[in-house]
C-alpha cells in the first residue's frame, strides 16, 4: 500500500502559520520552524497585553480622577472613601470623564459628599 501523506493539511496548517508570521523580521516569516515559535510567542504577548491593557486604563481613571478632586482640596483615596460611605456607586472610568470633560457635574458629585 503507498505512504500516504496527508499533504493538503500539512500546507494548510503551514500556510495559516507563515500567514500570521506575515510582517516579521528575517525567516521569522519565511522559515516555517521558525515563524511557528515566533507566532506562538506573539500570541502569548497579545494574551498578555489584553491584560495589560485593562490595568493601564484603570491607573490612568485613577489619575485623571485624582487631579479633578485636588481642586476641591481631597485626594483620591479619602474622595472614593467619602463617595462609598454615601452610598454613590459610580465607576472610575465615568468619573475621570466627568472630571476632565464636564466639570460642573463632577463639582455636583463633589459637593454631595461634602
Amino acid at each position: 500500500m503507498p505512504r500516504s501523506t496527508n499533504a493538503v493539511s500539512s500546507k494548510k496548517r503551514r500556510k495559516k502559520i507563515l500567514k500570521l508570521a506575515k510582517g516579521f523580521y528575517g525567516s521569522r516569516n519565511r522559515v516555517y520552524t521558525v515563524a511557528k515559535n515566533a507566532v506562538e510567542k506573539s500570541l502569548v504577548y497579545a494574551f498578555h497585553g489584553r491584560k495589560r491593557k485593562k490595568r493601564f486604563f484603570r491607573s490612568i481613571w485613577i489619575q485623571r480622577i485624582n487631579a479633578g478632586i485636588r481642586l476641591y482640596g481631597l485626594s483620591y483615596s479619602k474622595f472614593i472613601k467619602k463617595l462609598a460611605e454615601k452610598n454613590i456607586k459610580v465607576n472610575r472610568k465615568f468619573l475621570s470623564d466627568l472630571a476632565m470633560n464636564d466639570q460642573n457635574s463632577f463639582k455636583e458629585i463633589v459637593d454631595k459628599i461634602l
